[in-house]
């Protein structure tokens, strides 16, 4: 089965660890083998969908019968321009996918990749830590009082990032497009979350891309 993958650092295999990040594919080398998949890994560090789009767009354009094309957006669309928060925490900010465009973006790849012949799979986000991923914000010097004035409630952080993995989720039904769940795996481990997530709070651990391997075993059956 040829598979081609569009993502950002998740399923990259991104970890950050002992201050910097690097890169493991053992997740994607294990599925590779337990199933006989040829991967095309398209995912990149801090891909947004619409940057993401016109790669899709263009892949759409061959036709590519029975290939399966898994999508997981939605990470760094979600974030925002922290820096900027933190300088003016009174001002208005935008993320950097609005929810609509977050949707239309996604619809049409989508049906881009379903017209092209492929099988668009779609695939929840895991959690974040919301605590974690401000300490690891604030740690050169951004202002964490300006950031939570702005956010009102550090747990915002968290609830933001979800609703874009339940905005996934809803559009894997009404397109009726198969959906890997990497949220729930997460949520249901008894271990830490802290234990599942690296230093800065949004990339899976080793223990955490564990569970990622599972989920999409579970998913192939």
């Amino acid at each position: 089965m040829n598979v081609t993958v569009y993502g950002d650092s998740i399923l990259k295999g991104v970890l950050f660890e002992n201050g910097k990040y690097v890169v493991d594919h053992a997740c994607e080398q294990k599925l590779t083998e337990r199933f006989g998949l040829k991967v095309t890994n398209r995912s990149r560090f801090g891909s947004t969908l619409p940057k993401a789009l016109s790669r899709i767009e263009k892949d759409a354009e061959t036709p590519a019968a029975g290939e399966v094309a898994l999508l997981e957006f939605g990470g760094n669309d979600c974030d925002y321009d922290w820096a900027a928060i933190a300088a003016a925490p009174e001002a208005e900010h935008n993320c950097k996918t609005p929810p609509a465009q977050f949707l239309d973006c996604y619809r049409r790849a989508i049906r881009l990749l379903r017209g092209s012949g492929r099988t668009p799979v779609l695939s929840s986000l895991p959690p974040i830590n919301a605590e974690l991923y401000l300490r690891f914000l604030c740690r050169d010097g951004l202002s964490r009082e300006n950031i939570v004035r702005w956010l009102g409630d550090v747990q915002r952080i968290y609830r933001w990032q979800e609703n874009y993995s339940q905005m996934v989720e809803q559009l894997a039904r009404e397109e009726d497009t198969p959906l890997v769940d990497l949220r729930r795996p997460f949520l249901q481990d008894a271990r830490a979350p802290s234990a599942l997530l690296c230093a800065d709070g949004i990339h899976p651990s080793r223990l955490g891309q564990g569970l990622i391997y599972q989920a999409f075993c579970a998913a192939m059956g």
